[in-house]
């Protein structure tokens, strides 16, 4: 999966979820490894999508 389409993807999936997301969790949907989507969220919130999250809680749009 190219990673314009994984970004797309992130924000789909975080838009559509009602509580928060944990990063493995969506590595196991994009079947990509965690470390990709931390490069990924953090590639978001460098363009300023308002993705907020904790350690040990998940991600939240």
């Amino acid at each position: 999966m190219r990673k314009a389409s994984r970004l797309f993807e992130i924000i789909q999936i975080l838009r559509l979820a009602r509580k928060p997301v944990t990063a493995a969790a969506m590595a196991g949907q994009l079947e990509v490894t965690v470390r990709s989507v931390y490069r990924d969220i953090a590639a978001l919130q460098a363009m300023r999508v308002p993705i907020e999250g904790g350690r040990g809680i998940g991600y939240i749009l």
